[in-house]
């Protein structure tokens, strides 16, 4: 990151991008709340489990889940590997859910999941081709723990639908557009795509949508 991120961010995407200045301008200041995780495998294991769900059943799963863990030695993938499916369902694991953290204990121990301090060294798309192979862990998710998780700058999550509804409604798209539509507006927002990201999800918390002619009718 650039060391006055994201102070730099938020100057260099309103002087590149007139609609991203005035949805700046309606939002305030970038104040985006960090998911820390001692390790991947806590992070990964709170996302599958808050995959389809929302707000308080997400979170009461998740701490079923952490409670069942702590029972044999906290949140590890060792003690996935020690607790039974019985118990990992009890606390109200889906059988999808409960074969993607299967798996993800034991990618993480053999090593295909790094370690948060080998992921802090290893690029986007590298982290992405690791982390996808596990099961129930798509580029969506990866991409949400690029921004929350490890707070990489650069990161445009196209197939976020949100993401899609803000970029449509603020530059006044007659159809959804397609990651390639986004993807190339976004190179004005390089390096700090993730700002961006966080704006436009904001867009969405406010009323009334921005768009600007000139911006539209480039990135037709």
């Amino acid at each position: 990151m650039k060391p006055r991120f994201p102070a730099a961010a938020v100057a260099q995407l309103s002087k590149a991008d007139p609609v991203m200045k005035a949805l700046i301008e309606r939002v305030g200041p970038y104040a985006l709340q960090r998911i820390p995780a001692d390790t991947l495998f806590e992070a990964l294991l709170r996302s599958i489990v808050y995959q389809q769900l929302h707000g308080r059943a997400a979170q009461t799963i998740h701490g079923r889940v952490l409670a069942t863990l702590a029972e044999r030695d906290g949140t590890t993938p060792e003690s996935v590997a020690k607790t039974t499916d019985d118990a990992l369902r009890a606390a109200g694991l889906s059988r999808a859910k409960l074969l993607a953290i299967r798996d993800l204990a034991a990618k993480c121990l053999d090593g295909t999941v790094p370690t948060l301090i080998e992921a802090r060294q290893l690029s986007d798309e590298a982290l992405e081709q690791r982390l996808t192979a596990v099961r129930g862990i798509g580029p969506w998710t990866v991409h949400m723990l690029l921004i929350f998780t490890l707070g990489r700058p650069d990161v445009l999550p196209t197939g976020d639908f949100a993401i899609r509804l803000a970029f449509r409604q603020l530059y006044r798209k007659r159809r959804e557009p397609s990651p390639t539509v986004i993807i190339r507006h976004a190179r004005c927002w390089q390096p700090y795509r993730s700002v961006a990201s966080w704006y436009l999800w904001r867009s969405l918390d406010t009323n009334p949508p921005i768009a600007s002619k000139s911006r539209t009718t480039r990135s037709s």
